[in-house]
């Protein structure tokens, strides 16, 4: 990018983010709406935060297409939250997989469990079965949506509304960065939304089943991902 565009861009991001700190989030998706922008697309894993803005967009009808990424590697529980989400609202959920090939290529030469050997072989395997599929999935997409909390970790603390994403060169909307834990299960609670059955056992940040465990009282939220590193608990997904 250009030093006149980046410009351009962080002048469009610091108004953004004066429009809208004071929307609620349905006034925040009307608005987003009315921008006409562009292509808009959301991206869930069916977490808590990313049931709310699913409910939301198709409980209004938006415009939005809402994706999931399927790496092969996740909880049947994630499934049937997946279905049950289908189920409820009759809506298209557009899957992205990992392309077969690398996935072969790493399970042969490295195993199914490579992940665990090194920080290097985990982001290896993100980015076959995560970043590459994300890619794609964004491909053509002005505006990404995501559930990003600021509560979820240090790391998401301070992430405004807008941001621009230089890993995916496209601008991310994060309308619950500001969000406690208790507005969001409020907000399920009173729609009746879908929710995975393992947040009730411990599991408030779920991933990949091998890289995903259950977190003790008072652990940070996502100390349940990845949690035999030392590293940030973050995949490459959000930098």
């Amino acid at each position: 990018m250009g030093q006149k565009q980046l410009m351009m861009e962080r002048e469009l991001l610091s108004r953004l983010n004066k429009e809208f700190k004071d929307k609620s989030l349905r006034e925040a998706f009307q608005a987003l709406i009315a921008l006409d922008y562009g292509k808009i697309a959301f991206s869930t894993s069916f977490g808590l935060e990313d049931q709310v803005i699913t409910d939301l967009i198709f409980r209004e009808d938006h415009p939005i297409e809402v994706f999931t990424l399927d790496t092969g590697r996740l909880f049947e529980e994630t499934y049937e939250v997946y279905h049950r989400t289908l189920n409820k609202y009759n809506k298209v959920i557009t899957p992205y997989f990992p392309d077969a090939k690398k996935v072969e290529a790493l399970l042969s030469s490295k195993g199914p469990y490579s992940f665990y050997d090194s920080v290097e072989n985990r982001k290896e395997c993100c980015s076959i079965r995560k970043i590459d599929p994300l890619q794609k999935a964004l491909k053509g997409v002005d505006i990404w949506i995501t559930g990003l909390r600021g509560g979820q970790s240090y790391f998401r603390e301070n992430i405004d509304l807008f941001q621009y994403d230089t890993s995916f060169g496209i601008i991310k909307f994060n309308p619950l960065i500001k969000w406690s834990l208790e507005e969001i299960e409020e907000y399920l609670n009173t729609h009746n939304v879908p929710t995975n059955s393992l947040h009730k056992k411990r599991y408030p940040s779920i991933g990949c089943a091998p890289c995903t465990r259950a977190v003790e009282e008072g652990e940070d939220l996502r100390s349940g991902r990845w949690w035999w590193e030392n590293s940030k608990k973050e995949c490459g997904l959000h930098q």
